[in-house]
């Protein structure tokens, strides 16, 4: 039997209240600009249920893209017969036949949306259960936790049936949460950060610093390649890109070797808040885990968070680098984030950086930088890409980022 439809389940959003709605329209939204490509689809949605008519799409293609959807908790693809009790039966049969093993158990979940239906919901699940039970005698009515499920909708239009439930990415709709920047290095950590936020519903734009000469070609792409994974899930990312050699020049210059990480991390969330600020973005996101590296100590995310009031979001602030990198993997970011293209922050990387740096010193210490004229600089340099995820490159826009806000 050809499947005709696909029913997304929402799980999460059915916790939203009065506020539920706003949710469902964002996903609705969300689903429909990840399936543009399917041109014969059909897109609807209620407060329990969004449901896709394939109108002969290919089903395990839409369904493909479904799953990298957040706000979907399960989907299913779905039969459609003509409203009959026995074309409900042989579909049943067909469908579960489809999954059955001998000695399996199975219920039938019926819900009517036609009151004017001849049967009820119970007369539905005992007749159609009777029928599974003849067609495999040796199967087991269970109504808990059963091995196969067969849902059964009575609607105005016919009769839809659907066994295989297909587990989504949860979460919320991404744009339900507000916009975030991401700072994004070219290392394991940050993209998946910036794909927990996504799954909070937060939109994202990233900012990386380059280093040239210091840091390659080949290192600010691998960055930009990232991003593309990354809009996989959360559809268009800008790209901003951040000058960085003059700062950290002069912070090699004047700064003593063992402060010169935490200068140069305070010099990149005050770059990343004034970005914030043009871009009206609400926080910052990093990739930080508590105790992973110097920076990540509590003493040096005191001395560093300092120069901002913003949020700074951690997603990853209690995980160990083990689960990061599952994370990694699995949204196929790994094996770019380890290519051998060195960024910034590891180029001048000093041999013995302060763990527990005092806040009162590190003051003193930058009053040797000129910080106002080189963050200015740094934001006239900036260059704003469009990311996509059909391909690893991005189409430069203006150089110039006044005229993108």
């Amino acid at each position: 039997m050809q499947v005709t439809e696909i029913m997304l389940r929402y799980g999460e959003l059915s916790t939203k209240g009065k506020n539920k709605k706003y949710f469902i329209k964002k996903l609705l939204n969300n689903v429909k600009n990840k399936l543009k490509p399917f041109k014969q689809l059909e897109v609807k949605s209620n407060r329990d249920r969004m449901y896709i008519t394939l109108n002969g799409e290919e089903a395990d293609l839409v369904m493909e893209e479904l799953k990298d959807v957040f706000g979907i908790q399960s989907f299913s693809p779905v039969v459609k017969v003509e409203k009959s009790l026995e074309e409900a039966k042989k579909a049943v049969v067909s469908l579960i036949g489809r999954h059955y093993e001998k000695g399996m158990s199975f219920k039938i979940n019926t819900r009517r949306s036609d009151h004017e239906f001849e049967y009820d919901t119970n007369d539905l699940n005992r007749l159609l259960g009777k029928t599974v039970a003849e067609a495999y005698e040796d199967s087991v009515v269970q109504m808990k936790n059963p091995d196969i499920t067969a849902r059964v909708e009575i609607r105005h239009n016919g009769i839809y049936i659907s066994v295989d439930t297909i587990l989504g990415l949860g979460g919320l709709p991404v744009g339900t949460a507000g916009k975030g920047m991401l700072m994004l290095s070219g290392g394991i950590d940050s993209p998946v950060a910036g794909y927990l936020a996504l799954k909070r519903g937060m939109t994202i734009e990233a900012v990386h610093f380059h280093s040239p000469p210091y840091t390659s070609p080949q290192a600010l792409q691998k960055a930009k390649d990232l991003t593309s994974k990354l809009a996989r899930y959360a559809g268009p990312i800008q790209f901003i890109e951040v000058p960085f050699t003059e700062i950290q020049e002069a912070i090699k210059k004047e700064i003593p070797d063992s402060y010169s990480m935490t200068v140069t991390r305070r010099m990149m969330l005050r770059l990343t808040d004034e970005i914030r600020k043009r871009r009206d973005s609400l926080a910052i996101a990093n990739g930080e885990s508590l105790g992973q590296v110097a920076s990540q100590t509590l003493e040096s995310m005191l001395a560093i968070n300092e120069v901002t009031s913003t949020p700074i979001l951690r997603p990853l602030i209690s995980m160990d680098k083990n689960e990061i990198i599952d994370i990694a993997k699995q949204i196929d970011t790994f094996e770019l984030a380890v290519q051998p293209f060195e960024d910034c922050c590891t180029v001048f990387a000093p041999v013995k950086p302060k763990t527990k740096p005092k806040l009162d010193k590190v003051k003193e210490l930058e009053k040797a930088l000129d910080i106002e004229q080189l963050v200015q600089n740094a934001l006239d340099g900036l260059k704003i890409d469009h990311i996509t995820t059909h391909d690893n490159t991005s189409d430069q826009q203006d150089n110039l980022f006044e005229s993108l806000l």
